[in-house]
């Protein structure tokens, strides 16, 4: 018995051509942070599992550390999705718009996250400060450390945001001053 394989159609038959693209890793804290609070979230769960269905005898604190894990685990997350701009959002309107009038929504859009999260993270820091003296319910630590994840996901949310807004400022082909020249130019304001 033979290993050959058969004849083979050549590379321009095929109807199907499929290219490898290049990948690039990138490592980011966010994404080390969110990388290590999952896998410890993953142990506890399997700690909590194990404890009440294996020992019969559940330890009480995995259940109330999972569920402040899934918290810490959501603000991050948030923080790596306002990076790579892939929040769930409805773009209907910027794809009927002309491409200008498009860019200058979506400038827009971008000062009132920036605006809205600056906001968010302002009351973070007061809830934080606020529930130094309330207690978790079976580890007696404060929930500030809970909420310290609003706080981080928000300043980290904002930050990753302004460096949006920044690069939307300073890109040369669709930044935010030549798209307000272009519309001052075009309403006749200009010189």
């Amino acid at each position: 018995m033979s290993n050959d394989p058969g004849p083979q159609a050549p590379p321009a038959e095929r109807l199907i051509v499929v290219e490898d693209a290049e990948v690039a890793i990138e490592h980011y804290p966010e994404d080390w942070l969110a990388f290590v609070v999952f896998w410890a979230l993953g142990f506890i769960v399997f700690l909590q599992f194990f404890t009440r269905y294996v020992l019969n005898d559940s330890l009480a604190w995995t259940e109330e550390i999972a569920r402040y894990g899934l918290i810490w685990i959501t603000f991050i997350g948030g923080a790596m999705v306002t990076r790579r701009n892939t929040h769930i959002a409805v773009v209907l309107l910027p794809n009927v718009l002309p491409a200008w009038t498009a860019r200058l929504l979506l400038a827009l859009v971008d000062l009132l996250t920036l605006g809205f999260l600056a906001l968010l993270s302002y009351f973070s820091v007061l809830i934080v400060e606020r529930m130094q003296m309330q207690r978790m319910t079976i580890i007696e630590l404060s929930m500030s450390y809970v909420y310290a994840a609003v706080l981080l996901g928000c300043f980290l949310m904002c930050a990753r945001q302004l460096q949006r807004v920044w690069r939307n400022i300073i890109d040369e082909d669709t930044g935010a001053v030549r798209l307000l020249v272009s519309a001052f130019a075009r309403l006749g304001l200009g010189r």
